[in-house]
């Protein structure tokens, strides 16, 4: 039997590739939702893979889907912190509610997502922790004053629980993608989307697919002294 997997915002995007990548790899995934159930139900028809719907922005929400999880799947010993939401906007203009709203869902998210398998995780003396960071969180980005500082900060969660988990066998480590090509930017309009590639040294988008296989990397016995790093993958974007 595979290690069970929990994705946050596993059924679109790079958190949909990651969870086909992880079950191809024999884990039994969970995938998280938090609102379009058709997206959600076309994903579970087409891949296998169980979606649960909650609010990870809301602590007891994930408590009760996760307890759930682990009822119906088993205990979490993988855990992919990759939902987020974006409220862009320059920060003249910025309302407290756009604030708030990343914050709660892309930081205190994480949290609440890892805060009730951790205790499981210590006494089993095992777990996977991987946070899907962006390289806006490491170098910033104009008017996401909002959506950068949640993702610095999940850099910054990452590096501590790694010191705490290190001595009962749990890690914590982050990757960073840059711009890559699923369907929110490829919707963005060509010109705007030719001028971001422009930005690339790579010269390209980078693909859900790898991403997901940072993950996979990361989730792996493979990775064991690999402990409170980033994985910057964005096609040399930029250095840390």
């Amino acid at each position: 039997m595979g290690r069970v997997a929990l994705v946050t915002g596993g059924s679109r995007g790079i958190g949909k590739a990651i969870s086909k990548k992880l079950k191809a790899d024999g884990y039994i995934v969970a995938a998280t939702y938090a609102g379009n159930d058709d997206a959600a139900a076309n994903f579970s028809e087409t891949t296998g893979i169980k979606t649960y719907k909650w609010n990870v922005a809301n602590y007891e929400s994930s408590k009760v889907g996760i307890a759930q999880v682990e009822a119906e799947l088993g205990p979490i010993e993988v855990v992919v912190a990759n939902a987020g939401i974006t409220r862009d906007a320059p920060f003249h203009k910025m309302t407290p509610e756009q604030w708030h709203d990343v914050i709660d869902t892309n930081l205190t998210g994480v949290f609440n997502t890892i805060h009730p398998i951790w205790p499981g995780m210590r006494e089993r003396k095992f777990g996977r922790f991987i946070v899907i960071s962006s390289i806006n969180g490491q170098k910033g980005q104009f008017a996401q004053v909002n959506y950068a500082a949640t993702k610095s900060g999940d850099l910054g969660i990452v590096k501590s629980l790694a010191q705490e988990g290190a001595r009962v066998g749990i890690t914590a480590n982050a990757v960073c993608p840059g711009y890559i090509g699923t369907e929110m930017v490829l919707a963005v309009p060509e010109k705007i989307r030719e001028s971001i590639i422009g930005q690339i040294p790579a010269g390209r988008l980078g693909e859900p697919e790898e991403i997901a296989r940072c993950v996979a990397f990361l989730a792996s016995d493979d990775s064991g002294f690999i402990n409170g790093s980033t994985i910057s993958a964005n096609g040399a974007q930029f250095f840390v």
